[in-house]
């Protein structure tokens, strides 16, 4: 026989225990887990197990081998956690009641930093798989030459009108997967150094990449356009009272069964029945005979169907009786669009600089308006592309945002033609620039507009968007 070991515990626990099947009572009352017999911990004592110098009551345990399951054992374990913790607050509580409160709290002040530095480089799984994740994003248009294009290549006036176009990265929407309406997100604003860049004399040498500004003149055909979509929306009295039937059954339903009632649906089918009666008929024998009637033409226009007569009802109805289905007809709204704008601008060079800025900014557009590979060089993925490049569009006066045409919301550059023989022949400088070349660029903004659009800025300013 194996020795047969006391734990005391509280009342609460010995309960808990009992209800989880942890703790199993004899038929002498006695509660035993395994081989431990449990008593109730008593005023002044310890919970825990008792030394064997315990004056302990246990002449009557007797108990073979533990042979328990692994179960019971795990059980065991997750018990001993809990008098462990148990013990702990019980010697935390003697501490305080001997005095020594302050010594305890200078330890767990000083231990405090430690646990804090601990769990920060414990990160879990899920932020380790973020960090990974935004590492490999990253590699994505590492390349970054920013700067100022311009054409023409002169100086801006304080009073001249021009498009600017700034080139960011694309910002993606995230782990939310939707960006709400009217939020600021893709709105167009400047800051320091874009809200400059008709002022600076300093124009780039170099490819514009992932980032930079492009000046150029307004265009000659200036116009926005605003479209919503509506669709035609048909149902007839009919359907519009089976609708009305249907949605009152489930709302009738539903009610019940959160009442705890019987479900009874005689309301709404009497409901549906009156409606029927009243649209097919002032009386009963009348709605009766328009109901078969209709009826019957339902089921001919079916029958000759087979044969591809393609008759409908309606058609049947007009035929014989000179009427139809009332389609009860609506416009209704049903979808949102993206505003597109297309622009056309006349590059004709007329010296060495201005041949160059062209140059460039025919590079930038193409570049910008490419899909990135991860790397940003020919031997990155081939298994992922990265979104290309956004264009901030907008119209300047001098060195603010123009006070009367229309403001953009972040685009895409979807489309882009250029053609080096704008007047129609070839003729080229000595250095190869053609003397007059045409530049198609057509944008797409990245969300609809809504109407809370036109409250914040820049949507509040001159005719909005």
């Amino acid at each position: 026989m194996s020795e047969v070991k006391v734990f005391k515990t509280t009342q609460n626990n010995i309960d808990l225990y009992l209800q989880l099947g942890v703790y199993k009572k004899n038929d002498n009352g006695e509660i035993f887990q395994g081989n431990t017999r449990i008593e109730l911990v008593g005023n002044g004592d310890k919970a825990g197990f008792v030394q064997p110098n315990d004056n302990a009551n246990i002449q009557n345990a007797t108990i073979t081998g533990d042979n328990r399951n692994f179960i019971q054992k795990g059980l065991d374990k997750v018990n001993n956690f809990f008098v462990d913790r148990e013990n702990k607050i019980n010697t935390y509580k003697d501490n305080i009641v001997d005095g020594n409160l302050e010594k305890n709290v200078k330890k767990i002040v000083v231990s405090e930093p430690q646990t804090v530095t601990e769990q920060r480089k414990d990160a879990t799984f899920a932020d380790q798989q973020k960090e990974i994740k935004k590492k490999r994003l990253a590699r994505y248009g590492k390349k970054r030459q920013g700067g100022i294009l311009r054409y023409p290549a002169e100086l801006l006036t304080e009073h001249a009108d021009y498009l600017q176009i700034d080139i960011e990265r694309y910002a993606e929407i995230g782990s939310s997967y939707v960006n709400k309406a009217g939020a600021s997100d893709r709105y167009v604003t400047g800051n320091r150094r874009t809200n400059a860049a008709g002022r600076s004399s300093r124009l780039s040498r170099k490819p514009l990449i992932n980032a930079g500004t492009i000046l150029l003149p307004i265009p000659a055909q200036l116009q926005d356009t605003n479209n919503v979509v509506y669709g035609e929306s048909r149902m007839n009295g009919l359907a519009a009272a089976g609708v009305e039937a249907l949605e009152d059954a489930m709302t009738t339903a539903g009610r019940q069964i959160a009442q705890n009632k019987n479900l009874d649906l005689t309301g709404p089918a009497e409901k549906f029945k009156t409606e029927l009666q009243s649209g097919l008929g002032k009386t009963q024998p009348e709605a009766l005979n328009t109901a078969a009637d209709l009826l019957t033409k339902k089921l001919a226009a079916e029958a000759v169907n087979i044969f591809g007569a393609n008759v409908t009802p309606n058609q049947l109805l007009a035929r014989g009786n000179g009427e139809i289905l009332n389609p009860n007809m609506e416009l209704l709204f049903s979808d949102v669009t993206i505003r597109n704008f297309r622009f056309s601008f006349k590059l004709t060079p007329r010296n060495a600089k201005e041949a160059e800025q062209v140059k460039l900014i025919i590079r930038a557009f193409k570049r910008n308006m490419a899909p990135q590979a991860q790397g940003g060089v020919s031997s990155g993925s081939n298994f992922f592309l990265r979104t290309p490049n956004v264009f901030k569009l907008r119209y300047r006066s001098g060195s603010k945002n123009h006070p009367f045409l229309n403001r953009f919301k972040q685009c895409f550059l979807t489309d882009m033609q250029t053609t080096y023989t704008a007047d129609g022949v070839y003729s080229v400088y000595e250095d190869g620039t053609p003397v007059s070349m045409q530049l198609d660029l057509s944008f797409k903004e990245l969300q609809p507009i809504y109407d809370v659009d036109y409250d914040e800025r820049p949507g509040s300013e001159a005719v909005g968007y």
